[in-house]
């Protein structure tokens, strides 16, 4: 039997970019931060006082009826993944599909509810038992987005929740490409959502020291392959895209934005957060998504990758491009659009998956900004510091998670 193709026939997101795939797009033409000092909380007293949050939103329009009240008691990811999901779901056209147990649900979060297990964890701390939510559980688990999600639209299909921290979304695709190809589904909605900005997240990613601490200049405080990277810019927010089985969406008319053609994964086994320094599960990752997709190192035009702004990590995932190309990677643009949007943990891969699809519908790649001075060690990629319109046909779009959890997303044009 021929193998079912995968096509992509929705996006939305909200990010610190913009509420919407087309507002955040065009922020990232305009060559803009979404980045800046934090105001949800007093974050005076911290070494890292700046993070890109969701600006000007409200949970409420996404719920209705008895859905919206218990929205009150949600966590912050679960309102973006609704919120991202409503544009992607009305792009796609999913309200008009008849039979809601062919559509399924692969959507993660790095963290989950990490805002409601800071407050309940001050309340128990404060007002003993009085102080803990019974609400607290189902708030704050992980796979509460992908059941809040099927609740919303009705979804009867397959329905996982998968955590592999910042390799979230990719792996969340790749299964939802999986259950499409064995025929369980005819659409899955995949991606990830994260809502971790609060003190308790600032205060531990510090400690690590894996975050900035330009706080005077946020806009240029995540700084990927720069030499005078100090650490990443923690972000929130949410990536939803709607996968579909080729020769159903084409039948019913839907417009197809690109084709998702392969993931590969890959573990480290290396360190609890820091990478291998070699890149070769990052290497390793990228090469099976070739290999499934049947694509050479010199077909991808594009690679958007993982970037971070920390000083293991770019360097890492660079040379584990230049292994994969052999040593010839100048034919490939390389670039990390953390430097726009910070890093928003397990709904990072989804953000810059519906990047790179906006890179292969419209033949823009993205510039590199904030990178002043090209780190020395790094080998040598192409790493555009202007936008290159330059039509492309194939992309790769890289996660890699705490624990060694490797991602290559492959995307193509229809």
């Amino acid at each position: 039997m021929e193998e079912r193709r995968v096509v992509i026939t929705g996006m939305g997101t909200v990010n610190p970019l913009g509420n919407s795939v087309e507002q955040s797009w065009q922020t990232v033409l305009s060559g803009r931060s979404g980045l800046r000092r934090i105001e949800r909380f007093d974050a005076s007293h911290l070494p890292c006082q700046i993070a890109g949050d969701v600006k000007e939103f409200d949970f409420t329009q996404y719920f209705d009826g008895e859905l919206r009240k218990k929205a009150k008691r949600m966590d912050g990811f679960c309102h973006y993944a609704a919120a991202a999901m409503k544009e992607a779901a009305t792009q796609a056209g999913l309200a008009e599909l008849p039979d809601p147990r062919r559509i399924g649900i692969s959507v993660g979060s790095g963290i989950g509810g990490l805002s409601v297990q800071h407050t309940n964890s001050l309340g128990l701390a404060e007002k003993g038992l009085r102080g803990v939510s019974p609400f607290y559980i189902p708030m704050a688990i992980g796979n509460m987005a992908a059941g809040v999600l099927s609740m919303i639209y009705g979804l009867l299909g397959p329905n996982v929740s998968l955590q592999t921290a910042c390799a979230t979304s990719n792996h969340a695709v790749a299964m939802a490409q999986m259950i499409i190809r064995q025929n369980m589904a005819d659409v899955m909605v995949a991606g990830g959502t994260e809502g971790t900005l609060n003190e308790l997240a600032i205060t531990a990613f510090g400690n690590m020291q894996a975050l900035s601490r330009r706080n005077d200049s946020p806009e240029t405080a995540s700084r990927p392959y720069d030499r005078d990277r100090d650490g990443f810019v923690l972000s929130e927010g949410a990536g939803i895209l709607i996968l579909e089985e080729y020769e159903h969406a084409r039948r019913r008319g839907a417009e197809i934005l690109a084709e998702v053609l392969a993931c590969g994964m890959s573990g480290d086994a290396y360190d609890f957060v820091a990478p291998d320094p070699e890149g070769r599960g990052a290497a390793y990752a990228m090469r099976m998504a070739l290999d499934q997709a049947r694509l050479n190192p010199d077909e991808i035009g594009y690679i958007n990758t993982h970037g971070t702004s920390t000083p293991v990590g770019d360097i890492a995932e660079a040379n584990g491009i230049h292994e994969l190309s052999n040593g010839d990677s100048g034919r490939t643009y390389v670039g990390s659009t953390k430097s726009y949007h910070g890093h928003l943990l397990g709904a990072t891969a989804a953000i810059e998956a519906i990047i790179t699809v906006q890179a292969l519908r419209t033949g823009i790649i993205p510039a590199n900004i904030n990178l002043f001075n090209p780190d020395p060690d790094l080998p040598p990629i192409q790493l555009p510091t202007e936008i290159v319109e330059k039509p492309i046909r194939k992309a790769l779009s890289n996660s890699f998670g705490f624990g060694g959890h490797n991602s290559s997303l492959v995307l193509g044009t229809v």
